[in-house]
Order: structure tokens, then sequence, then C-alpha cells
């Protein structure tokens, strides 16, 4: 479409395209099967979330749709419907692709066995296992016409169930049971047999079992099929000023549980009479977003399927290296000292944060530690590090983002057991959320003040540093740990911005530098000059910085962008992007790092970032884009942005059509960009 002559693709569309490549990995047949149906989890996991934020907000604003579309450059009721068709078809592909895995696992000894298929001892088992384990966390639910449906949460699955009688005028009974998922395994490993390992999904435990859930009813057959609903997860906030921050989220968490519907999802086998009298029941029709399924929904909690059969079957363990500059040193403060240290997860090892942290709560010269906090592990190590510097003197102030969509309410569990140990918490900034990943250590040598920074581009988080690739600079140089205090300063005091000449801060200076940054490229190519930018995103989305790249190419700019999710960008169109180049890696790690590199006629300039470039990020965070200056590191970081670029395995082209395609590379070597990079820091010569 074109919004203002600028050409773009719409980002809701642009997104589906990059869940598209999700579930291009569980067809890969290069990947291994357990890992396969591991994706099909992730693609489900996402698009759950899409529906709970993106198609929940377009839901919203239909009812302004005039404003809407002036907004948007797009009808949202039109929109809506391309989204359904999208997700529609993404959907038949995922049921066929399930189908080929479940059948290619059998041929390795590894069965999803289905209620009917049990044999004689397995059925035994699952009767023993129901009675003991699952039936006292059974509530059925009778349902009849006259009466209210029962509410339905997110998130979870539900058998709608038929007890009928044949050859009876007395109308069928119905029964809705939740599956029970947060008290059990969706998976029952049933006991081997010979080679064989067999699951059995909790539904279908439940399916097997029905006759004990209702046994004084009378039938002559049961029949159970899955739903899901899917609610609205915005959370709208209270404006009564006698309540504080944290109270207006809770109530706003309590809120969001009951949510607008935005999308069932039921079993397509399931019959029409029943599939009404469940619409008309929770008031949905046609343009509600039913999706027809399979037999099984709440596909994320493939995520976590049994590793079982086989070692083929699943991923080789990768275990995190250690920085050879930080390996076996006895104090990390000296290191930085000498030093700018970059640390790269999950290829390099967390556990020296964890360990810089437990160093500084026990320093007798440590006197403070600032950090901010977006999403942290469930059982954090950082928090019980930032415990430990408070019972041993050091003042902690944490900046606790409250509103980080879904970790809402573990934040306000760790800010309250850091508050009752007596750090000073910080409820992130007003209008903005701050979402900079920072913390800065305050040391007192030979009777100055010295301070120790980290930036980076995640969270502090030890569970997702295993799986998402990401990049941190701790660095103990003034022009840097200068710059990082006053933002902090300013997340005290929110009246005191600072100026700043080495970080790019937003919503402040960000967007200003990186356009004179892409201005200076542009002066440089027109002076035929070596001109080039390459960035590396999670999302492309803001309208000016693509409007700024497509005048950046229109000039002889050569721009490389390696954009993990949405990308509005069009590259490739003549006389406006045909400079730029796309590219998207979908692989078993996240590709979470943000990266720009400017060739600023051959002094090249580096930064790694929290920020995508994203109205949001740009404008309405809190965000820290930090300067690399070490010229090693720099080296270090342009090796990686190479392999990334050179990957022909992984690798998608980002284009018009928006189809995915594979990036080949004829009579080359093959090159899978995240292997590559583990090899590289294996091999580096400590």
């Amino acid at each position: 479409m074109i919004r203002k002559n600028i050409v773009l693709i719409n980002r809701e569309l642009s997104w589906l395209s990059f869940n598209e490549r999700v579930l291009q990995e569980a067809e890969d047949k290069t990947v291994p099967l357990i890992e396969r149906l591991k994706f099909l989890g992730i693609y489900s996991s996402n698009r759950d979330e899409f529906f709970r934020v993106r198609v929940a907000t377009l839901k919203r604003v239909v009812k302004h749709q005039k404003k809407a579309e002036e907004l948007m450059g797009e009808n949202p009721v039109r929109l809506l419907d391309k989204i359904q068709k999208a997700v529609i078809d993404q959907q038949n592909k995922f049921e066929r692709i399930y189908q080929v895995i479940i059948k290619e696992l059998e041929k390795k000894n590894v069965s999803i066995l289905n209620e009917k298929q049990l044999n004689s001892a397995q059925g035994t088992f699952v009767k023993v296992y129901f009675r003991e384990k699952v039936m006292p966390s059974l509530f059925p639910i009778m349902l009849d016409s006259s009466s209210p449906f029962p509410y339905l949460k997110d998130k979870s699955g539900y058998l709608i169930i038929r007890l009928g009688r044949n050859g009876s005028t007395k109308k069928s009974k119905f029964a809705l049971i939740e599956v029970p998922t947060d008290a059990h395994s969706r998976f029952v490993v049933l006991p081997k047999e010979k080679e064989k390992n067999c699951i059995v999904l909790l539904d279908d435990v439940i399916r097997f079992c029905l006759e004990d859930v209702f046994p004084n009813f009378e039938h002559d057959y049961m029949e159970a099929y899955n739903i899901k609903l899917t609610r609205d997860a915005e959370i709208d906030m209270d404006n009564d000023l006698t309540k504080s921050f944290v109270e207006k989220i809770s109530k706003g968490l309590k809120a969001r549980k009951k949510g607008q519907p935005v999308r069932i999802v039921y079993d397509s086998a399931i019959p029409a009479d029943m599939l009404d009298f469940i619409m008309k029941k929770i008031k949905l029709g046609k343009e509600d977003n039913p999706i027809p399924g399979g037999r099984y929904h709440n596909f994320k909690d493939f995520i976590s399927f049994p590793k079982i059969g086989n070692a083929e079957l699943s991923y080789q363990k990768t275990e995190p290296l250690k920085h050879p500059d930080l390996k076996d040193q006895p104090s990390i403060f000296k290191v930085i000292k000498k030093m700018d240290v970059m640390l790269t997860y999950p290829y390099q090892s967390y556990e020296h944060i964890i360990d810089f942290l437990r160093e500084a709560s026990i320093d007798p010269k440590v006197q403070s530690i600032k950090i901010t906090l977006y999403r942290v592990a469930k059982n954090s190590n950082v928090v019980k590090a930032l415990i430990n510097a408070i019972k041993n003197g050091k003042q902690v102030t944490a900046i606790i983002e409250l509103q980080a969509r879904f970790d809402e309410e573990a934040n306000i569990y760790w800010a309250g057991k850091l508050q009752e140990e007596g750090a000073n918490i910080i409820y992130g900034v007003q209008g903005l959320k701050v979402h900079s990943k920072m913390f800065l250590i305050s040391r007192k040598e030979n009777g100055q003040i010295n301070q120790y920074a980290h930036i980076g581009t995640g969270n502090f988080n030890g569970d997702t540093a295993r799986i998402y690739t990401d990049h941190t600079i701790l660095t103990a140089d003034k022009k840097i740990t200068e710059e990082v205090e006053k933002v902090f300063t300013f997340y005290s005091d929110n009246f005191k911005g600072g100026s700043y000449r080495h970080l790019l801060v937003s919503p402040f200076f960000m967007r200003k530098r990186l356009t004179q940054l892409i201005n200076k490229e542009i002066q440089n190519a027109k002076a035929n000059k070596p001109a080039s930018i390459i960035l590396k995103l999670n999302n492309l989305v803001d309208s000016e910085m693509i409007k700024k790249l497509y005048e950046a190419s229109s000039e002889g700019v050569k721009i490389k962008l390696i954009i993990r999710g949405i990308c509005s960008l069009v590259a490739g169109v003549k006389g406006l992007s045909d400079n730029i180049e796309t590219i998207s890696i979908v692989d078993k790690f996240l590709e979470h790092s943000r990266v720009f590199i400017f060739n600023n006629g051959g002094d090249e300039k580096y930064f790694i970032s929290s920020a995508d470039w994203m109205t949001r990020n740009l404008d309405h965070r809190s965000e820290v884009a930090v300067p690399i200056y070490d010229k090693k590191i720099q080296k270090q970081l342009k090796e990686i942005i190479d392999l990334l670029w050179a990957d022909n395995t992984k690798a998608r082209i980002l284009g018009s059509k928006q189809d995915n395609e594979y990036r080949k590379s004829a009579g080359k070597v093959k090159i899978r960009s995240q292997e590559a990079i583990y090899n590289l820091f294996k091999n580096v010569k400590h």
C-alpha cells in the first residue's frame, strides 16, 4: 500500500509473514523432529499474542472506522478480513505439518496416541493415572440453553462434551471441562514397550475416562471436542488519583482476564449444532474470527514437549562458552577497569553477569547499584544478587517497568521483594516505558568514585539468555558511565533529561541522532565517497525512518537490513529502494540483538541498542544505544554481522511478495550463521 507516497507493508500482515517463517522451521526436514514440534508451539504462542494484542486493537478501532483508516492508511474491517484469510491458510498448513511430523516420529519409535489407539496395558495405566492425578483437578460444568454460558478463561483449553442417547426424544446433555494444564503436564509419557516410546495428551486422557467423570448420566455415547477462546489483553488503566500505580496495574490485570473475546478456535470436526450452541452462548458471530482447527489447541504447550527417543530427534545442546577475558578471573572489576568487554548470548555464558553482580554485592568498595528491570527470570539470580547487595549495606535502586506486557504480575512481585529488603524502587517514568537494559555500579577507589556500566540489547533474564541472541557491553569508560548516570538521574527526576554526546537516548535524542547519521551517509554518497548502513533489528516499522532509508538508497547508499520480525520497508523497488537488501533469519535461537553500523566515510560507527526502529521505541519509550569504541570489539561485532549476512541456510529474503523465499547461494559452502557464530567464539584463542 501507499501512505503519503511512501511504499509500506502493513505491519500486521508483515507480522503474519514473520510467523509464517516460524512455521517454515516446523516444516523444514533438516530440523530435528521434536524441535519441529516446538516450532509449532512457538508459532501457536506467537499467534495467540497477536490476537490478544494486535487484532484486539483493530477490533477496538473498528467503531471509529473512518478516523482509523486516515491514521492507519488502511480500512480496519478489510484488514481484519485479510488477517482472517491469512490465519486460516496458515492454520491449514499447520495441521498438514503436524500430521507429517507425527508420521515421521512414528518411524523413529515415538508415537503420539489418542484415546482410541491405546492398547489394554496402556489403557490400564491411563485409567490409574487419571483417577490418582487428573480426576481431582476436574470440575465439569453442565450446560443448558437457559443458563448463562460459563466464563471461558483466556489461554485455557476446554473440552465441550455431548452425552447423547440414540433414538431418544430427550435432548442431549452438554458439559464443559477445562483441561487442567496448570496442574498437570499436557503430555503423559506411557510405559515404554520394547523400543517404542508413546505419549498421550492430557486432553485424550480425559476423553478416555469420561465414563468416570459422568457415571450418573444416562447416555449411549459421548463426544468431546476442543475449544479455546482468546481475549483482548489490553490493560485499561483506572484514573482514580487516590490509587497508586501498582494498584492501578493490579486492577487492570484482573480486568484483562475478563477482556472481550477476539477469537475462538474449535475442532473442525465438531458437529454444526454444537458449534452454533457455543457461538450463540458466548455471543460471537462469523465476524469474530472463528478459526476451524484440528483436534488439539493450545499448541504452545508443545514448546515443552518431552525429550524422548533417540538423541537425533532434538538439537544437540550447546553449552555457553566462558568469555576468554573473564574466564577464571578472580575479579571482574579489575578486567573491566582495563578494557571493555562484550558478551554475546547465548553463545557466551550469562553467568558472568551474575558473577559480576555477586562480586559487587559483597565488595566493600561498592557503594551503590542502579538497574533497570523489564522482564526478569521466574527464579531470578539477578534479583537475588541485588537483595544480597542490600543486606551487605549497598544502596540499590531498581527502575521496574510495570507495563511490560504479560510480565506485569512478575514485576509487581519482584518489586515487592526488593522493596521489602530496602531497595529504592522507581516504577518507570510517567508516559514512557523504560526499556533500556542497564546497570551502573559505583565503587570507591583510592578516595574517588569510579563507575562500571552494563548496557545491553536483552533483558536481565538468565532463562531467555539461553535462547535469545543478545549483546552486552561492560565498561568503565567515563564517557559512557557518566552518561549512563544521567539516564538514571532522569529516571529518578523526570525534569532532568540531560544531554548526551555518546549514548543515543530515546525519546529525546535517538531519532534525531539516527537521522543525522543517515544524512552523513547520504552526503558521502553524493560526494562519491563510500557510504553504507547495516542494521540488525527485530522490527522496522517507523514510517519516518523508512522514508529516510529510502532517501539514502535513492542517493546511492548501500543498505543491508537483517530484520527478524516485522519489516514495513520494501526492498528492491526501482528508483526507491534498489540499493537496499533485506533478509530475515529464523533458527534455533531467537535473533534479538539490535546493531547499527554506519560507514561514516571509512571511520565506521558501531552501536548496540535496546531499541527497534518503531515509533513506540523512538518516541514513547526510554531506550539506549551505546557506541562501541573498542576496535577489537568492533571487529568481533562485524564478524558476527558478516556471518549473519552470509547465511544461505536459514536466511529468507524479505520482499514485496512476503513469500519468505529462502536465500540460496548456488555452488557455495552452506553457511548456517548461528552455528558459525558459536564456532567463531569456540575457536577464539585464550
